[in-house]
């Protein structure tokens, strides 16, 4: 916007018609002092000022002009049809003026003036727009600086503190910072510390990492400057990178060499423990071999004596004791307790020989129970007991033992009855998804659960612990016949299969047990 300032109207519209038919936006003001507070209002591109004007002529307007900050680089060019000495022209200039023109005007000069004044305030505007923006982004910059560098004094702070040897570099390897420690293994800055092998022979790992771009973590030896010995260290060096391009690298040298040979001493003790691991495994093997000969050898050398004393006393018992109630008495519990030790020699060396390395094989169970059901026949029929089956898969197993494991079960339902109550025994299998009691059932689960179910007399889950542990008993033999080995057999075999097996029972409501066995066995337990 343009204004137009003087007193006479005719000189205003006649100015203001020249201005408008060129599009020029213009104000007017017929007096100095109305121009001055427009121009605190509204912002103007150039300023067309008469020279004569009463009470405030154009000099003092535009030394007032010149003292306002918003519009001190507002162009004024003085229009004058009196005043056209020269004194006159230098006073305009003088007052702040860009051009002194004398009346009468020639509109086309006078357009153009306009025009390269408008022109030259709209440059000098964006001139001072870009010198501000200049300005605030060199003080961003600085800003932004003063952070970096602050952020880079932490970070040499934090480098400085670590115990290990810390550096920076560039992205082509140039080391940029190193902490007091670099100093023991480089003279200086710029010469990467050399780095050796175990045989202390130098390796160029750091060149490699550079040229590669890789990620490095590797052992390396240093030689120190000071002691003039070596020390292993480990170096791991992680590059930067920005838009695809390695920028910078931070590295560490860490000391390991008290690490290292603790781990070089354990590693000494565990081959040390190892050899004598297996040193006592070979003589563990070597006397359970004797064991079981010596089992052997001793329960045939007991059982001899034994089958005498049987003999011989069932002997005396039937031909020569009938009338002497007393030996009779005597000689039946003689007897009795021959019979009770041969059982127990033959139970304690069925015991024994769990142990020994014997291969799995394929295992159709349900012929072994038909098998079982077949040998306690006598006992099942003297009971009056009513036995129930369902059908089982095939496990790898070891024949004899599951028999043995299984018929132990059976047997204790069969022998631990109520009085007066006919026994009810259910045996089932069904394949389950895991090595537990509760576990899902699965048609192509990895492991065979088998429940054996009585109605018997029961027992107290207190004894639960106690009633797979060799020799325990709940009960006397008076009562109920037994070695109490019955059950231990039971946990070792199942456990020797790699299966669990466990019981639950409340007196006089039954008693149930329940072994988990893998369908597969691994090639470790076979």
């Amino acid at each position: 916007m343009i204004l137009i300032v003087d007193d006479k109207p005719e000189n205003i519209l006649s100015l203001r018609k020249i201005l408008e038919l060129h599009d020029l936006e213009v104000d007017t003001a017929s007096s100095g002092e109305e121009a001055l507070k427009k121009i605190l209002r509204n912002n103007y591109a150039l300023i067309i000022l008469d020279v004569q004007m009463p009470s405030m002529d154009g000099f003092e307007v535009a030394e007032a002009i010149s003292g306002y900050s918003k519009a001190k680089d507002v162009p004024i060019l003085f229009l004058s049809a009196v005043n056209k000495d020269k004194k006159f022209i230098a006073k305009g200039y003088a007052s702040g003026g860009l051009d002194y023109i004398t009346k009468p005007v020639d509109p086309d000069i006078l357009l153009m003036k306009v025009k390269t004044f408008i022109r030259l305030y709209e440059q000098n505007r964006q001139l001072q727009e870009m010198h501000a923006s200049l300005q605030k982004e060199v003080e961003v910059r600085k800003n932004a600086q003063a952070a970096l560098n602050a952020k880079v004094q932490e970070q040499h702070s934090m480098l400085e503190s670590l115990p290990q040897v810390a550096f920076t570099a560039s992205g082509d390897g140039v080391v940029e910072y190193a902490n007091r420690h670099w100093f023991y293994y480089s003279p200086s800055l710029s010469e990467f510390p050399l780095t050796y092998n175990h045989e202390q022979v130098q390796v160029p790992v750091w060149e490699n990492a550079i040229r590669t771009g890789i990620p490095l973590e590797k052992e390396v030896y240093l030689h120190h400057r000071v002691h003039n010995h070596y020390r292993c260290h480990l170096l791991r060096a992680i590059p930067l990178e920005e838009e695809g391009r390695i920028v910078k690298w931070v590295g560490t040298f860490t000391d390991i060499a008290l690490q290292k040979q603790a781990n070089e001493i354990l590693e000494q003790r565990v081959t040390e423990r190892t050899r004598e691991l297996q040193e006592m495994n070979q003589a563990l093997e070597a006397s359970n071999h004797e064991l079981q000969q010596f089992a052997s050898v001793a329960s045939h050398d007991l059982k001899e004596p034994l089958r005498k004393i049987q003999l011989f006393g069932t002997i005396l018992r039937d031909r020569h004791l009938g009338a002497n109630p007393d030996a009779l008495q005597y000689m039946q519990r003689i007897v009795s307790s021959s019979e009770r030790m041969t059982r127990l020699i033959n139970d304690l060396l069925q015991y024994s020989r769990l142990s020994a390395d014997v291969p799995f094989e394929a295992v159709d169970i349900n012929v072994i129970v038909k098998e079982i059901l077949a040998d306690l026949e006598l006992s099942v029929r003297d009971a009056c007991a009513e036995i129930t089956t369902s059908s089982f898969p095939v496990v790898e197993a070891i024949p004899g033992q599951i028999r043995q494991a299984l018929q132990n079960i059976i047997s204790n339902a069969l022998k631990f009855t109520r009085p007066g109550v006919s026994p009810c025994i259910h045996i089932r299998a069904e394949r389950v998804l895991e090595k537990e009691f509760h576990s899902p059932a699965a048609a192509e689960g990895p492991y065979c659960r088998i429940t054996i179910n009585d109605n018997g007399i029961g027992f107290n889950e207190a004894y639960l612990p106690k009633i797979f542990t060799l020799f325990q008993r709940l009960h006397s033999t008076e009562v109920y016949d037994g070695t109490g080995i019955g059950l231990a057999i039971a946990k070792k075999v199942v456990e020797r299969h790699q299966g669990i097996i466990g019981a639950s029972s409340k007196e006089n409501e039954g008693a149930t047990f329940i072994m988990v066995l893998p369908i597969a066995q691994t090639k470790a337990t076979a």
